[in-house]
């Protein structure tokens, strides 16, 4: 069986069985959620532009829109119209029954097809087989004008939504992110190609530090200081930083490579750093059976903090333009050293794992506690077991870490990238949703 057969098997699936909810609290509304989230996912592995960045500003508007839907019907939850940069009031329900789910499904059906029209004919047939199914379901037993009303709503609401999204700098992607045009930096130290393909001698996505972020007020307000200072000086920090890597790259343990293949993310083949936190977050609900209410919150927030990470980790990128690990130990130390995992075409200061690991780490343990236990089960390409974490932030320090095992970042990308990442979700966690 084909790759992408598998692929169509699996979101035959997805639409054929709802998934159930292990607490009968949870009503069709959730199950409309959980089940588009997991067609979102394999979305994201499948669509070809959907780098980690992208991947994180497409997860961000889904979870604004989940959160708007239900907010609308709610006494006590608030628009984050007003706090979100630029977002503007969203349509109101008028007078008339509603329906939660009908709406969600609305909403969200009409955002996945805004967001991923340029996936492939397999994923065009998955949403179409999708909507037609959760439609149904969502509307069963439900009046014809309740329906028609909570899905004009809906469709209403993605609109505005989607057109909110379109000024934000990150709507379109040309050449799958990699500049048609671009001069590499000439000073020693600067980011060189890593990769042999044609597209890739250019970085990906240059300008995504420009990109309007979501809660935090510019791409710039948590910029980081400077990396060490490039030195081929064996005395110099930046040498010991990159002899670390060296040297650890000799020692590691059959659970450190696990843990490098684990938190590898890799666009095309995974959900991707983004993806692998919605996945973590979505089995917590269904585990907990959270409420509606709590579930699209946590969506909404964790979206938005992993978004606007990607733009304040991509703008100190390309603001400090670092020399990745393959290029300079093979230059200075070692020309025949191949690092564990491919080493991704974007500099290296600092890590976007550690960065919005991080600012994930922050918002969930804002919502669940510092001490929060869970096994984290999102799917790896080589079938990698999944592994427990005590904590949220004991998962984000290992996914940190990751990236110095398998060889492409150094300590300090790592350790700043996190410090990032708490900056910026910070603002996301002072969102205010309930009246």
């Amino acid at each position: 069986m084909t790759h992408f057969a598998r692929f169509a098997c699996a979101l035959a699936a997805l639409v054929l069985i709802s998934p159930a909810f292990a607490d009968t609290r949870h009503d069709e509304a959730a199950k409309v959620l959980d089940t588009r989230y997991k067609l979102v996912l394999e979305l994201v592995r499948h669509t070809p532009t959907y780098t980690p960045p992208v991947a994180s500003r497409a997860l961000a508007y889904l979870g604004v829109a989940s959160y708007e839907a239900v907010a609308s019907g709610s006494e006590h939850m608030q628009t984050l119209a007003g706090q979100l940069n630029a977002f503007t009031t969203p349509p109101q329900r008028e007078a008339g029954a509603y329906d939660d789910a009908v709406i969600l499904e609305a909403t969200l059906a009409a955002m996945t097809h805004d967001f991923f029209g340029n996936t492939g004919p397999t994923g065009q047939h998955a949403m179409e087989s999708m909507d037609a199914k959760l439609g149904v379901d969502a509307a069963n037993g439900l009046p014809d004008d309740v329906v028609a009303r909570s899905v004009d709503y809906g469709e209403a609401l993605a609109a505005h939504i989607f057109d909110w999204s379109k000024g934000d700098g990150g709507a379109v992607i040309d050449n799958m992110g990699f500049p048609r045009s671009y001069s590499v930096g000439k000073d020693p130290g600067r980011w060189l190609p890593t990769s042999k393909i044609v597209q890739q001698q250019a970085p990906l996505l240059p300008d995504w530090g420009k990109n309007r972020p979501f809660a935090m007020p510019t791409g710039a307000t948590c910029a980081l200081p400077p990396p060490p200072d490039y030195s081929e000086d064996k005395a110099s920090d930046f040498y010991k930083a990159a002899d670390e890597v060296y040297q650890t790259s000799f020692k590691l343990t059959d659970d450190q490579k696990s843990v490098a293949r684990f938190w590898s993310d890799d666009a095309m083949l995974t959900f991707t750093p983004p993806g692998h936190w919605i996945s973590i977050l979505n089995e917590i609900a269904n585990v907990k059976a959270m409420p509606l209410d709590q579930h699209v919150d946590a969506l909404a927030r964790l979206g938005t903090a992993m978004a606007d990470a990607f733009i304040g980790c991509w703008r100190d990128k390309y603001e400090f333009d670092v020399i990745r690990p393959i290029s300079y130990i093979k230059k200075v130390i070692d020309p025949k050293w191949e690092p564990l995992l491919n080493t991704p075409p974007f500099p290296e200061y600092p890590s976007g794992h550690s960065d919005q690991s991080a600012a994930a780490a922050t918002v969930l343990t804002q919502l669940f506690g510092d001490d929060f236990a869970f096994d984290d089960q999102t799917p790896t390409p080589d079938g990698t077991p999944q592994r427990s974490f005590k904590s949220f932030w004991a998962a984000a320090d290992e996914a940190a870490m990751s990236r110095l095992y398998g060889g492409i970042h150094f300590r300090p990308a790592i350790e700043n990238g996190q410090a990032q990442g708490r900056c910026i979700a910070a603002f996301t966690t002072a969102l205010i949703t309930l009246k």
